[in-house]
């Protein structure tokens, strides 16, 4: 199977491989004229090959950072919500409060996420930045990963607002103090995540814990997984009850804590070292 590259390489280098899943190109390596291997890797540029880096865990003008922070806040607000003893204490409408604010800053960092590969490559200047938004890439596996994950964040926007607000039309509806995940929105995060998985695997699978990038799409797979137990399990019955409260709270609250963790370590990725040494600059995406 053809995989088409993604980067641009000096006059005299030689592509000598190429790795992905499928067409998708996750890898290359290329020899320069001197002799000297260069491995490209999707995510490391993405990551670490553009904007302004600052320290790792104060870098406000850096998107990366924003991204990591956002999904922080969010995966702590789930895993704050999914304890029985904090909806008992703050009550039903709070709890799902609490689920929706949690869902609104996911939206906000899978947006910054997408933008962050959308405009991987592109030349700096806000119009080509807004234009790259709007360009489908499909032949990418991040751009997919990225696109997939944000309609997820949106689903859960949906299921979120709507157990909110029948705490204040229909208080029979919110008989089930916590919110379960709107089953759409963790099959979105179940394929978002298998694809970021297998991005920096390479393929299907890989053993890469030396990597921090492979722990952090190896918590959010894990995270994606729990979250569609807490789906399956939240099912209700004709009886009006779940098909398992303990599954459902513990796979939300499971899920929430592999997404945070994941979300940590996204600021040491975001300002550790490159490997190589040598920057490839990235292609256009077409």
């Amino acid at each position: 199977m053809t995989r088409r590259s993604f980067v641009d390489v000096p006059e005299g280098w030689v592509r000598e491989e190429a790795k992905g899943l499928g067409p998708f190109v996750t890898a290359e390596t290329f020899r320069r004229p001197d002799g000297l291997v260069v491995r490209w890797e999707s995510r490391r540029f993405r990551k670490r090959g553009t904007g302004p880096a600052g320290s790792t865990w104060w870098a406000p003008r850096a998107v990366g950072w924003w991204i990591g922070v956002l999904f922080a806040v969010g995966s702590t607000c789930f895993a704050l919500g999914a304890l029985p003893a904090y909806a008992q204490a703050v009550g039903t409408r709070a709890d799902n409060l609490t689920f929706f604010v949690g869902s609104l800053f996911f939206t906000s960092a899978a947006f910054l996420l997408y933008l962050e590969v959308a405009t991987t490559g592109v030349a700096p200047g806000r119009g080509n930045r807004w234009r790259a938004l709007w360009r489908a890439s499909p032949a990418r596996i991040d751009w997919w990963a990225s696109l997939v994950q944000l309609v997820g964040t949106l689903f859960f926007n949906l299921s979120t607002g709507h157990a909110l607000l029948g705490t204040f039309t229909d208080p029979t509806s919110a008989n089930h103090a916590v919110w379960r995940p709107d089953v759409f929105g963790s099959i979105c995060f179940l394929v978002s995540s298998w694809l970021s998985w297998a991005e920096v695997s390479d393929g299907w699978w890989s053993w890469r814990p030396g990597r921090i990038s492979w722990w952090i799409a190896g918590l959010n797979l894990a995270g994606s997984i729990a979250f569609g137990v807490s789906a399956v399990a939240s099912k209700v019955q004709p009886d009006g009850d779940l098909r398992s409260l303990g599954l459902t709270n513990l796979g939300t609250f499971v899920g929430a804590l592999c997404f945070l963790a994941g979300s940590v370590l996204l600021f040491p990725e975001r300002t550790a070292g490159d490997g190589d040494g040598v920057p490839v600059p990235a292609a256009a995406p077409a």
